[in-house]
């Protein structure tokens, strides 16, 4: 396998600040955006409409409905419990910022408690806070960050029982969602499954952008004329993987090109200008990192 790459590339890598305290500076801008949109549309959309859709945030709700207790605080007696245990039981690998993100989110919640909701309407409610909770998850997911929450407690159910990360959180969530519907109603949890499927969606958005990548996967006669064509005409990097045909056991050379959705058109037209009978498949990936677009915050 070979990768080759341009040398008169001149695409911008990614605008992630070089100077390491700026980017800190900016992941804790970040962090703390995040969890100002999360509590904002946690108040204005969720809480007025009992709309419990998982989490630590879910239950402060359910709490809220049978006691009148602030979610706030119910979210403090939650969080700061789960990160020391978190912290005891599976490293000091979360950081200042995950521990940030568990005081400052409740605060946030806290001091935005009073904002009318411009909704009552509990599928509107579900839709728009899955969209603002999703938008400020995102960001702090992109600062380093985390709120942590049933995050750590799925964690180190992980770690302790061996079942995956994914499946523990989808059950810590579930549990959440079926308790609201006994306090609520069995409606009020169909539309809690509504705003946690708009928050999954909103994070990929917020951390993956509209723009879709390509992948490309060239099989042809004439490699080295396309490989030059992709270098120098399309402008860039690609990588030559050795294959053999299934049928007829002959090596072939395997071109892969990453290209701007924008830029499959004329992809596709320069292999064809080549090579008439190149095989090219091309499908789709969320994210790439690395020369030529962007790099990791």
């Amino acid at each position: 396998m070979e990768c080759v790459r341009t040398a008169k590339s001149k695409r911008k890598t990614g605008t992630r600040p070089n100077n390491p305290r700026l980017q800190m500076a900016w992941n804790m801008v970040q962090l703390l955006l995040g969890s100002l949109i999360v509590a904002i549309s946690f108040n204005m959309f969720l809480v007025p409409n009992g709309i419990a859709s998982g989490g630590v945030a879910g239950i402060s709700i359910l709490v809220q409905s049978w006691t009148g207790f602030m979610p706030a605080y119910t979210q403090w007696a939650l969080n700061i419990p789960l990160f020391v245990a978190g912290a005891l039981l599976l490293g000091r690998k979360f950081g200042a910022k995950t521990a940030i993100g568990t005081v400052v989110m409740p605060l946030f919640v806290l001091l935005s408690a009073q904002i009318p909701s411009p909704t009552h309407t509990p599928l509107l409610a579900a839709i728009y806070g899955g969209i603002g909770v999703g938008l400020g998850l995102g960001l702090v997911f992109r600062s380093g960050g985390s709120t942590g929450g049933l995050d750590l407690a799925a964690q180190i159910l992980h770690r302790y029982t061996g079942m995956p990360y994914s499946l523990a959180l989808v059950c810590f969530d579930g549990c959440v969602i079926i308790a609201a519907g006994f306090v609520f109603s069995p409606e009020v949890s169909l539309y809690a499954l509504i705003g946690l499927f708009v928050t999954s969606k909103t994070i990929d958005f917020v951390q993956n952008g509209l723009q879709l990548s390509k992948v490309a996967f060239i099989i042809c006669e004439r490699s080295v004329q396309v490989a030059d064509a992709i270098l120098y005409d399309l402008d860039r990097g690609l990588t030559r993987l050795d294959g053999h045909g299934g049928y007829t056991g002959e090596g072939r050379t395997v071109l892969m090109v990453v290209v701007g959705q924008n830029e499959v058109p004329r992809l596709k037209q320069l292999v064809r200008n080549i090579d008439p009978e190149a095989f090219v498949i091309i499908s789709n990936t969320a994210e790439v990192l690395g020369e030529g677009f962007k790099l990791e915050n």
